[in-house]
């Protein structure tokens, strides 16, 4: 895959698009190797009752809004984004658990 043209540099929708599918496919990777973590998680949680740790859910979801912040990137959609995320993560962890 090549890297698309910085979004400041599109002239056109067709790179604009080119640009949204690139990201899009990083980030749908990224969220599969995100994944890989939350299956070692329910390999090494000695307990189904560990899997939900509300602090730590918090925290996850406070530093992406931090870096959302710090990039640009609105907070508060980083938070509701991170929210679904987390939740996600901790049903797929749950299902994982469950297999063992």
């Amino acid at each position: 895959m090549t890297d698309p043209i910085p979004a400041a540099a599109c002239t056109t929708m067709a790179e604009v698009r080119a640009g949204v599918d690139a990201l899009d496919e990083r980030i749908v990777a990224l969220l599969g190797e995100r994944m890989r973590y939350m299956e070692a998680a329910a390999r090494i949680k000695p307990e189904r009752d560990m899997v939900r740790d509300e602090p730590r859910k918090a925290a996850v979801i406070a530093n992406a809004r931090r870096v959302a912040a710090e990039r640009g990137f609105p907070a508060e959609l980083a938070g509701a984004l991170y929210e679904l995320l987390v939740e996600a993560s901790i049903a797929y962890e749950l299902d994982r658990f469950d297999e063992r």
